[in-house]
């Protein structure tokens, strides 16, 4: 019987075949998020290379967030990627919940990086 990490796995190699062959050649915008932290980060598949990056993690926003593993973390940190993918010329992406629902803290995000001008 599959255990839930197995679970994940395929839900996650799932979802990435969609984004491959559905995504038209666009940059990746992934999300991870841990108990204590949420990351993301813009990825080009074709040169295997990270454009843009943010997480709770960085001392800017250590200080200024209670936690890094809330909604309000998770839009801080949407809206820094957002910046930084635009200054990087990335204007499109395809989003990347990983094994995670769209829900929460990875939807706080998602909303956060199109009100700061990404486009998916």
């Amino acid at each position: 019987m599959a255990d839930k990490y197995d679970l994940q796995e395929r839900r996650r190699r799932r979802l990435r075949y969609r984004l491959r062959t559905r995504g038209g050649g666009r940059v990746r915008l992934s999300v991870f998020r841990s108990g204590r932290h949420i990351y993301a980060q813009v990825i080009d598949d074709t040169q295997g290379r990270t454009l843009a990056a943010a997480s709770s993690l960085e001392k800017e926003m250590r200080d200024g967030l209670r936690t890094g593993a809330d909604k309000d973390a998770a839009v801080v940190v949407g809206k820094r990627l957002a910046e930084r993918a635009i200054a990087a010329g990335v204007t499109e992406v395809v989003f990347d919940r990983g094994p995670y629902l769209f829900h929460g803290r990875v939807k706080a995000l998602a909303d956060a990086a199109r009100e700061g001008g990404l486009q998916f």
